[in-house]
């Protein structure tokens, strides 16, 4: 550099000479764009002293402006490689881009260090929002493979079914309808419906805890106090409130007395008044209802409101006595109090169904089999029948061959020397004593003998013969040692592992009962007794609810439950799927078969003979029996079963009639030219009471 130019520059570098000419700057820029404009403001900076000491005297080409336009001199000036580029700090690129690395489309994001917690992720993973506790079979079947999953088989901790799908498809698929029953259980908010059903439905399982039930000592606790599985409670929202908010339909494989087995639909309804709704839907559809009165709480609000739809249904009606627990440990009545509880609740129940029905109700009686006691809490049901049964083995009776006040037993030829358990039975409530010294039943207890040990009067039979003996059973339970109560129950032949005798007071008891009184043989004996298979109870539910003529080709087929007739359906309720994208259509099958595939017409409850706008055609795409959590899928159902249908509920609101639409059914008409839809359900209307308080406040004017 020679000395004037070292002058223009300070020791530092920094340029110190007189101000640059600012049109050469202008002209500077113009060429080393190539179109023409001006270069950016950082290349402005860059005086020429610097272009020709950084780059005008290399010929490595690390900064030339070239001439690209060839012989004529005339092209626009370029700059050198990219490689070989001079790229300014804040251009350059360090690292690749997270496009380049994940690739597009995918969503990333960039935080600085400490703006988040620890525990917050910095992309929030997908949150799939459940709220229904049903078993899918879709996701089970992409994860684990169609031939892994059976369909309606239960969960692995839910234990294995004691009956096989395939066997309850077959009585689904069955002609007759004589080991069939559909009931609704109704009652007040916590009464012990869902608690009861989780029983019935133990008991149709493989234990996989052993001596506390399938689900283990927490069984023992009250089903609203989360206690007990609560199986037929399908949305996350009633485990949640710990209450039910839709009614459940769940089809059972019981066995009753005898051992014969019977396929009974039980509909969970929900006891709170605000969701009645659902329990006249239930009502429509079934052929009787099971009413579940609390021991202590007795009649209540929905209780009666339960009763005036079942009269108006005119179903046939069965009671059932829940928690009588509560009377023992609860209120400590003595065994002669708690049966004349027990009889005020049952005498207050007839006296209602009396004055709502005028009468025409059989009254509701232990001895007539149409009332059941239970303890869902400690795991038992039983009727005065059943509870007979657990005697006749043991007591041998000696009873006068002549007829006495309770009757003849010259033709009984049952358990016991002469007597059976429908005959000792009605001998098991009432004013019945038992004479200690001639072993007969007297009216009364003056005609009877005094006790030869306590030298007291007998009691009445059913204090002396079932409460005394479950009182015994809960004192030993509650107050003795373990050696006593491995004794006691021993001699019952009920045989308790050391786990459950270390237990405490509620698993032992469920554990205890459970083994004394088995399967709940009592309940389905008075159901198969007191509520007609679906073939005879079909007239009187088509009379009651079908709008058209009673005397057309399909209302005959209807009344029989032919299987062979034209195809109808009354559905009457829909239950949400577990994606939440469609409903399953459940409904009774009143006539002809079922099958996936099957055209039909969906008439909805404004459809007439003469204006046909509110109808649809659909594709029944499968056919369920109602499983609770799960659904067995079947291949085909004949009348008088209730199934699940999927495929036909985009055109159902609320309720509607299926029939078929091709000719195997009479051209979906009922043979004479035309169809009839059943009656749309009929809500009772609450009238409201409004009053007003009026306040004057110039009573001169």
């Amino acid at each position: 550099m020679s000395e004037q130019q070292q002058d223009l520059y300070d020791e530092f570098g920094n340029y110190i000479g007189p101000d640059l000419d600012s049109s050469s700057d202008d002209d500077s820029s113009s060429e080393g764009s190539p179109d023409g404009n001006r270069a950016p403001d950082d290349a402005s900076d860059v005086s020429d002293d610097d272009i020709s000491r950084d780059g005008g005297g290399r010929t490595d080409g690390a900064m030339v402006l070239h001439d690209g336009g060839g012989e004529g001199g005339g092209g626009s000036l370029g700059l050198a490689p990219a490689a070989s580029a001079i790229v300014l700090h804040e251009d350059k690129v360090h690292y690749p881009s997270a496009e380049e690395v994940y690739g597009e489309g995918v969503r990333t994001a960039v935080l600085d260090e400490d703006a988040m917690d620890l525990d917050e992720p910095i992309v929030e993973p997908v949150v799939k929002k459940t709220f229904s506790l049903m078993r899918d079979e879709k996701e089970e079947k992409e994860a684990y493979g169609e031939d892994m999953i059976r369909p309606g088989s239960s969960s692995g901790k839910d234990g294995e079914d004691l009956v096989s799908d395939r066997y309850l498809a077959s009585l689904v698929a069955n002609e007759t309808t004589r080991t069939r029953r559909c009931l609704a259980l109704v009652g007040h908010l916590h009464c012990g419906k869902t608690s009861l059903v989780d029983l019935f439905i133990e008991q149709t399982k493989v234990p996989l805890s052993k001596g506390f039930g399938l689900h283990g000592p927490r069984s023992a606790m009250e089903a609203h106090r989360g206690g007990g599985p609560r199986l037929t409670d399908t949305l996350q929202s009633e485990q949640d409130r710990q209450m039910s908010i839709k009614s459940c339909p769940v089809t059972l494989c019981l066995p009753d007395t005898r051992g014969k087995t019977f396929a009974l639909t039980v509909i969970d309804c929900p006891g709170h008044t605000n969701f009645h709704d659902e329990s006249v839907a239930s009502l429509r559809l079934a052929d009787g209802a099971a009413l579940v009165v609390d021991a202590i709480e007795g009649i209540m609000l929905h209780t009666e409101m339960l009763l005036r739809q079942i009269i108006s249904e005119g179903l046939p009606l069965v009671l059932i006595i829940n928690k009588v627990d509560r009377l023992i440990l609860e209120l400590k009545l003595p065994p002669d109090d708690m049966y004349h509880k027990l009889r005020n609740i049952i005498d207050s129940v007839n006296a209602f169904v009396s004055h709502q029905s005028n009468g025409r109700y059989p009254r509701l009686s232990p001895d007539r089999g149409n009332v059941i006691f239970a303890s869902s809490m400690h795991g038992y049901a039983f009727s005065l029948e059943s509870f007979a049964t657990l005697y006749l083995d043991q007591l041998d009776f000696d009873v006068d061959e002549e007829e006495d006040a309770f009757g003849s037993f010259t033709h009984h030829s049952g358990l016991g020397k002469n007597l059976t358990p429908d005959a000792l039975a009605i001998r098991l409530w009432g004013n019945a004593y038992l004479d200690p010294k001639s072993k007969t039943f007297k009216r009364s207890a003056s005609e009877c003998s005094p006790d030869p040990i306590s030298g007291l009067s007998p009691k009445r039979t059913f204090v002396q013969f079932i409460l005394e003996p479950l009182y015994k059973m809960y004192t030993l339970c509650v107050g003795e040692s373990e050696k006593d109560v491995e004794k006691a129950f021993r001699s019952l032949g009920v045989l308790l592992g050391k786990d459950q005798l270390r237990a405490s007071a509620r698993p032992l008891m469920r554990a205890a009962f459970r083994k004394f009184f088995g399967t709940s043989t009592g309940f389905v004996d008075t159901v198969v007794k007191h509520i007609p298979s679906p073939a005879a109870a079909a007239k009187g539910k088509v009379a009651r609810c079908y709008s058209g003529p009673l005397t057309s080709r399909a209302v005959t087929s209807m009344i029989k439950c032919d299987p062979h007739g034209p195809l109808v359906i009354h559905v009457a309720k829909l239950y949400a799927e577990p994606d939440g994208q469609s409903f399953a259509a459940f409904g009774r099958l009143y006539s002809g078969t079922v099958k996936p595939g099957d055209r039909v017409k969906i008439l909805g409850e404004a459809y007439t003979p003469d204006d046909d706008e509110d109808m649809a055609f659909a594709t029944v795409s499968s056919v369920w029996i109602p499983r609770g959590r799960s659904k067995t899928e079947v291949m085909m159902a004949r009348a008088g079963n209730w199934v699940l249908l999927g495929g036909v509920d985009s055109d159902i609101i609320k309720t509607a009639t299926i029939v078929g639409a091709g000719k195997d059914n009479f051209g979906g008409d009922d043979g004479d030219g035309e169809i009839h839809i059943f009656s749309p359900l009929k809500f009772p209307q609450v009238s409201l009471a409004v009053s007003n308080a009026v306040h004057c406040i110039n009573i001169f004017c």
